[in-house]
């Protein structure tokens, strides 16, 4: 594919803790001059539409107490209610839920679902938690965000180290606060309570769907893939899951404590035995030990960074030796990382397309939540792929049209369509 524009985010320095905001606002600068942007709705979109702070006090197991900062931010509404997950990380910074609440605002936009962006956190570490700790500061922090979020205002979701039984306990506060069960209030929830079938593997299955339509697109035969795949949480899982499933060849993985690598393939369903068992892919006996940082430096057709942002940076790009880079992760490749890859060729399939099956699926959970009615898998996934497949179409044939990297395509058809909704909308008063 040509390339002839600058790579999206490019900038003179890297660092291995990128700031997550001012890169996004370096990518919608240069968008911004791609596209003739309106000026005003450059500013706009440069600022979050609410951010809010909160102090989540926690009564501990010991009797003390604990405060956790949290916060949940919302960049845009212009195309419909708030969208975004909730993490619990120690590392997490306000400028990083910015970012990732600005970068949900393109995803819904790049995928055309109605939705704008959001993003929660708090600061902690869950693993030093206990179970009754973990949800006695769910619960503190869903009433002090409850003045922002609900059906019709905000959706939350899980993100990194929150699962559905935190959207559960999440769900239960917010409906005791407002008097009413409100189990539309998030997504990512058990079945039993609202939840959607397909919800859990979706992302993977999203990345998975949007790979295969890029390969048919260039020319590739999917079936002879040899893809790797860093971080093996729940995206990374599914998305191994289903590209073996298609006939592709999955020869490492790794999760925090670092990574399994098979050059005849991995056995994905003995594998996630193994991880059911164990906790972690290492120890499978079935391949060899490798770093993390070696695996993402591995010969490969497909590498897909599944874990947390700046992975691939300036440090590594330059022996990066796969064919096509996928970010299931958001944000997983710096600005000058980006401009590496783009120089040596490597196709990169970016984050706001390529993992947004996520958010496809929840705007499914919450349609069958307002509605009261629910649908099979089979209809879930088929409606996954087709957006999934049609946004691909519409980013890669962009990118041929205009002689743009992916990324700058699939940031123009998002940052138009929001653009879009604000001039429609004015300014109010």
């Amino acid at each position: 594919m040509p390339v002839v524009d600058t790579p999206i985010g490019q900038s003179p320095t890297d660092s291995a803790k990128e700031n997550l905001w001012e890169l996004s606002l370096k990518q919608l600068d240069l968008v911004a001059r791609k596209i003739g942007l309106d000026p005003g709705i450059h500013k706009y979109l440069s600022y979050p539409k609410r951010t809010l702070i909160v102090s989540v006090p926690v009564r501990m197991d010991d009797g003390t107490v604990e405060v956790f900062e949290g916060y949940r931010v919302q960049h845009n509404l212009g195309r419909g209610p708030a969208k975004g997950g909730i993490r619990y990380h120690p590392d997490v910074t306000l400028d990083t839920v910015k970012a990732l609440a600005f970068y949900m605002t393109l995803k819904c936009a790049v995928v055309n679902i109605p939705f704008g962006g959001a993003k929660g956190a708090v600061r902690c570490d869950p693993k030093k938690l206990s179970i009754g700790e973990i949800e006695r500061m769910t619960r503190r922090y869903a009433s002090e965000i409850g003045i922002l979020i609900g059906p019709e205002k905000d959706i939350p979701a899980p993100d990194l180290n929150t699962n559905s039984q935190i959207m559960s306990w999440i769900m239960d506060t917010y409906s005791m606060n407002v008097g009413y069960s409100a189990p539309g209030v998030v997504t990512g929830k058990p079945l039993e309570i609202g939840g959607s079938l397909g919800r859990q593997e979706a992302t993977g299955l999203g990345v998975i769907d949007v790979l295969e339509e890029v390969a048919r697109r260039a020319g590739l035969d999917f079936k002879s893939f040899k893809v790797v795949i860093q971080g093996y949480g729940n995206v990374g899982a599914s998305a191994a899951k289903f590209a073996a499933a298609r006939g592709a060849r999955v020869i490492a993985v790794s999760d925090i404590e670092g990574g399994i690598f098979a050059s005849d393939g991995l056995d994905i369903g003995e594998l996630d035995r193994h991880v059911a068992r164990y906790k972690t892919v290492k120890g499978y006996p079935r391949g060899e030990f490798i770093a993390n940082k070696d695996l993402l430096e591995l010969p490969c057709d497909v590498l897909i960074p599944a874990a947390l942002e700046n992975q691939i940076t300036s440090h590594n790009a330059g022996r990066i030796q796969a064919k096509m880079v996928v970010e299931a992760a958001n944000g997983p490749t710096t600005s000058q990382a980006d401009a590496i890859l783009n120089e040596r060729g490597i196709m990169l399939v970016p984050s706001i397309l390529a993992n947004a099956g996520g958010v496809t699926t929840s705007y499914f959970e919450w349609v069958q939540d307002i509605q009261a009615f629910f649908w099979e898998e089979e209809q879930i996934y088929g409606r996954l792929r087709q957006i999934m497949t049609k946004s691909t179409a519409e980013v890669w044939d962009l990118a041929q049209k205009e002689g743009v990297n992916l990324r700058m395509a699939a940031h123009m058809i998002a940052v138009s369509r929001v653009a879009a909704a604000l001039k429609h909308r004015g300014i109010y008063p």
